[in-house]
């Protein structure tokens, strides 16, 4: 029972300082309350206004300005990228060309050469 009694005490106490707080507690009048509602209100609205202008900003310069960057660069890549393919089709086909070129160089000396010794037969069959 004696504990009991203490923790009543003790409810009792706290209770009685809690109301002894709140008696100390300056309550702001209706005018007051009315004029900060008021000002947190327009502190919120402004800053939505303004979250929603950066916002509306960063998109456009997103979407007009990054993504032509964007856009630029790619196309730039793809025609460096055709011009080292037009690039590589080129010399393949100037060594094709020079390849043939070699190879009629190459045949024509033969027929020459081919060429040569019957007509040094013919001449030595005419003495």
């Amino acid at each position: 029972m004696a504990k009991q009694e203490k923790e009543n005490k003790k409810q009792k106490h706290f209770w009685k300082d809690f109301k002894a707080e709140l008696k100390k507690v300056i309550w702001p009048t209706k005018k007051q309350l009315t004029n900060n509602t008021m000002v947190v209100i327009a502190m919120v609205l402004v800053t939505t206004v303004i979250v929603l202008i950066l916002d509306l900003a960063f998109e456009a310069l997103n979407t007009y300005g990054i993504n032509k960057i964007k856009h630029k660069v790619e196309d730039s890549i793809s025609a460096n990228v055709d011009e080292n393919k037009d690039n590589s089709e080129s010399n393949n086909n100037e060594e094709e060309n020079n390849n043939e070129e070699t190879n009629q160089e190459t045949d024509s000396n033969n027929n020459e050469n081919n060429e040569v010794p019957a007509e040094n037969n013919q001449t030595s069959e005419q003495q």
